[in-house]
C-alpha cells in the first residue's frame, strides 16, 4: 500500500512538473495552427525530403519549447500536413535549444559548449528525419477525410475560436492516453531508482556516455534545467563529453514524449528517433573529449542541480487544468478537428 501511494504521489509530481510546459506548448500550437496554414505546412514540410527535414529542424531550434511542450506543437504541424520525417526532425531539434537556453548555456558553460549544443540539435534533427525518410514507407500527412468532412464545421468560425479549440480540445484529446501512460512510467522510475543511484559510478569514456544516456533518455528535463545538471555531472566525475551527451539526450527525450511518439509516429519512427539522438549525443561527446577535454574545468560548483517548481500554485493549477483537458481523450471519439 505504501509503495502504491508513493507511485501515485510520484506520478502526480511528474505531472505537476510537466503541466505548465505542456499548457504553454498547447497554447503555442494553437497560435501556430492559425498563423501557419495547412497549405504552408504541406508545401514546406509535407514531403519527406532532405530540404523539408532541414527546414523543420531550423524552425524548431530557436523556439523555447521543452521536450513536453514541443509535443503538441509538433503534432499540430503533423495535423496540418507535415510528413513524419519533418515531424521527427522538429521533435528532435526543438527541445535541445531555444533562445533562453542558448544564452544560459553560454553564460554557464561557455561558447564552445553552446556551439556544440546548437550544431548537435540541428544534426540530430536532420539525422532523425532522414532515417525516417529512408526507413518509413508510409510517410503521408495526417490530413484527409476527417479534415474535409469537418470543413463545414469551421469555415466561418473566428480564428480565435479555432485557435482555442485546437490548443485545448483537439491536441489534448489526441495525446491523452500515451501522455498519461508516460507520466505513470516516469513516476515508477522515480520511485524505483534512487536520485543518487549513479553518484560515484561515472566511468570515463564510453561508460560515461552510456551512463549519461541512461540518465538523460527517461528523465524529464528542459534544455535550460539540464545546464546545472550537466555541471553537477562534471563534479560527480563525468567527462565534458559525457556532460555533453546528457545535454543532448536529456532535453530531447522523456518517457511521456516517447509514449506519444510511439502512438502517433509508430514503433519504427520512434526507434529511429532514439537512435539518432543517441548517436548524435555519443558522437558529440567523443568530439568534445577529444578536442576540448578541459573546456568545462572552470565550471563553478553547484550545490543543487535544479529545483522543480512542483510546489508553486501555478504548477498545481496547470496540472489540474491539464487533467481536465486530457480526460475526454481517454474515451476519445472522432469529432471535428477544429
Amino acid at each position: 500500500m505504501e509503495t502504491t501511494w508513493k507511485l501515485i504521489v510520484s506520478a502526480w509530481q511528474v505531472l505537476v512538473l510537466m503541466a505548465p510546459y505542456l499548457v504553454i506548448g498547447f497554447s503555442v500550437a494553437g497560435v501556430m495552427s492559425v498563423v501557419l496554414s495547412a497549405a504552408w505546412v504541406r508545401r514546406n514540410m509535407g514531403r519527406p525530403g532532405l530540404w523539408q527535414v532541414i527546414k523543420a529542424a531550423l524552425l524548431g531550434i530557436p523556439l523555447p519549447l521543452c521536450s513536453c511542450a514541443v509535443v503538441p506543437v509538433a503534432f499540430s504541424l503533423r495535423r496540418h500536413g507535415a510528413s513524419k520525417a519533418a515531424t521527427v526532425a522538429f521533435l528532435a531539434a526543438t527541445p535541445q535549444t531555444g533562445v533562453d537556453s542558448v544564452v544560459a548555456t553560454w553564460g554557464v558553460l561557455g561558447p564552445v559548449v553552446t556551439f556544440f549544443r546548437v550544431v548537435a540539435a540541428l544534426v540530430s534533427g536532420v539525422v532523425a528525419g532522414m532515417l525516417v525518410v529512408v526507413a518509413v514507407r508510409d510517410d503521408q500527412p495526417e490530413t484527409g477525410d476527417e479534415e474535409e468532412e469537418c470543413e463545414c464545421c469551421h469555415a466561418h468560425t473566428p480564428a480565435w475560436k479555432r485557435m482555442l479549440r485546437h490548443a485545448y480540445v483537439t491536441l489534448p484529446r489526441d495525446i491523452a492516453r500515451p501522455l498519461l501512460f508516460g507520466v505513470l512510467a516516469s513516476g515508477v522510475l522515480t520511485v524505483l531508482v534512487p536520485a543518487n543511484y549513479f553518484e560515484g559510478h561515472l566511468p570515463a569514456g564510453w561508460g560515461g556516455y552510456a551512463v549519461a544516456l541512461l540518465l538523460g533518455i527517461p528523465m524529464y528535463v528542459c534544455s535550460t534545467a539540464s545546464i546545472p545538471l550537466a555541471a553537477a555531472l562534471i563534479h560527480m566525475g563525468a567527462s565534458p563529453g559525457a556532460a555533453m551527451a546528457f545535454l543532448i539526450s536529456g532535453p530531447a527525450t522523456n518517457f511521456a514524449g516517447l509514449a506519444i511518439m510511439w502512438a502517433r509516429i509508430g514503433k519504427l519512427g520512434t526507434a529511429l528517433y532514439l537512435l539518432a539522438i543517441m548517436a548524435t549525443a555519443v558522437f558529440t561527446g567523443v568530439m568534445m573529449d577529444h578536442f576540448f577535454p578541459g573546456v568545462l574545468a572552470a565550471v563553478p560548483q553547484l550545490d543543487q542541480a535544479c529545483e522543480a517548481c512542483g510546489s508553486s500554485w501555478w504548477s498545481v493549477a496547470a496540472a489540474v487544468a491539464l487533467l481536465a483537458m486530457l480526460a475526454p481523450g481517454v474515451w476519445r471519439r472522432k469529432s471535428c478537428e477544429r
